[in-house]
């Protein structure tokens, strides 16, 4: 009794097509776990760039806060700013 080893089967062949599908079988796996890696993560990565009038509002806002500029100095300024958009 040979329990199902007999010579009529794929010899050979069946151990390589089932090597060949192993090997495609962890391939992929390590290749949906690389993408996953890789794949950007929400608030990671660099930030959309603020247009320029931004930062210097916030500047302004800032120098305003600590008191080195006055209440009519700090409105004259962000008019101006606020205007070249």
């Amino acid at each position: 009794m040979m329990y199902g080893w007999d010579g009529n089967g794929w010899g050979i062949g069946a151990w390589v097509a089932m090597a060949l599908l192993m090997l495609i079988f962890w391939g992929g796996v390590v290749t949906v776990v690389v993408l996953l890696l890789r794949r950007p993560h929400p608030g990671e990565g660099p930030a959309a760039p603020r247009p320029p009038h931004h930062d210097a509002e916030r500047i302004l806002n800032e120098r305003f806060a600590r008191g080195e500029i006055d209440e009519q100095e700090f409105t004259a300024r962000r008019t101006a700013l606020r205007r070249q958009d």
